[in-house]
């Protein structure tokens, strides 16, 4: 029997709660922004919202460096010396987390590096679902992890709408045309990831909430979704806005959705999308 642990970034969104139950090992990103820089999860994305009113000068995020790695999985190899290192990395197109991995890998030969190519709570749902299925395959080879791992990656969907353009302009995936033109005509990107980077797909119009009900139903319907678990992504507050909560949960249970999730973002993907910002993340049949 394999013993394996598995390794993500903060930027996947996995709670410390949720982390301690599957076992899963957290490696900081990290945020620059007026107060400095700080690692992600050490603090609430309101600071973020709260110092950009303030200074006016929008967040920067940076991925893991090949130390922030070194330090983790030297601890994991001397605490679990037989252990296999399985490291789900948050999308490579998007960081320099997964070089980084890869830098400070040099040489182990206990550790497996795998791109999920996807973000936030994409990237954790891939990490959730790999952990569960180890746990229902105590007799795994590290060759069936990848194999299962790669079919979760074929499968992952995620589509967000920003809640603040600004922080998507910031992040170099708005030019400032398509910026003006979105504000002037109330025009609400939707946003997935495709293959690994983030695409603006779809232009919806009109209010907020009206545009979180089309993507929801659309999200759902477009292909055969796995409706047994679904995450929602939200940037801001303790609870997720409960008219939001009530609309989209009543959306999805009406298709026949098992289990929701409402996930509140770290503060990587929170300077992207701004606050009040709108995730759903799942997997195809």
């Amino acid at each position: 029997m394999s013993e394996f642990v598995i390794v993500a970034e903060t930027g996947s969104d996995i709670s410390h709660e949720v982390a301690k139950r599957y076992g899963i090992e957290l490696v900081p990103m990290h945020v620059n922004f007026a107060e400095g820089t700080r690692d992600d999860g050490s603090f609430e994305p309101e600071e973020l919202y709260e110092s950009y009113k303030r200074t006016k000068k929008l967040p920067h995020t940076a991925g893991c460096s090949p130390q922030d790695f070194q330090v983790v999985f030297d601890r994991i190899h001397a605490e679990k010396p037989e252990a296999q290192i399985v490291y789900l990395a948050y999308s490579a197109a998007t960081t320099v987390s997964f070089e980084s991995a890869h830098i400070a890998g040099e040489g182990r030969d206990y550790l497996t590096c795998i791109d999920t190519k996807s973000v936030s709570s994409g990237q954790g749902m891939v990490v959730r679902e790999t952990c569960e299925w180890i746990a229902a395959h105590p007799d795994a080879t590290i060759d069936d992890v990848k194999t299962h791992v790669n079919g979760l990656i074929r499968r992952i969907r995620m589509a967000f709408i920003p809640g603040d353009l600004d922080y998507l302009r910031a992040g170099g995936r708005l030019s400032n045309t398509a910026y003006l033109g979105a504000t002037l005509l109330r025009i609400k990107p939707v946003v997935e990831i495709e293959d690994g980077k983030l695409v603006a797909t779809e232009k919806d119009r009109g209010g907020l909430e009206k545009c979180i009900a089309r993507l929801t139903e659309r999200f759902v319907t477009r292909e055969p979704m796995d409706l047994s678990r679904i995450f929602i992504i939200y940037t801001i507050g303790s609870a997720p806005n409960p008219v939001r909560k009530a609309l989209v949960d009543g959306i999805l249970h009406r298709h026949g959705v098992q289990e929701i999730e409402w996930i509140k973002s770290g503060c990587v993907i929170a300077s992207h999308s701004g606050p009040n910002s709108f995730g759903i993340v799942g997997l195809a049949k």
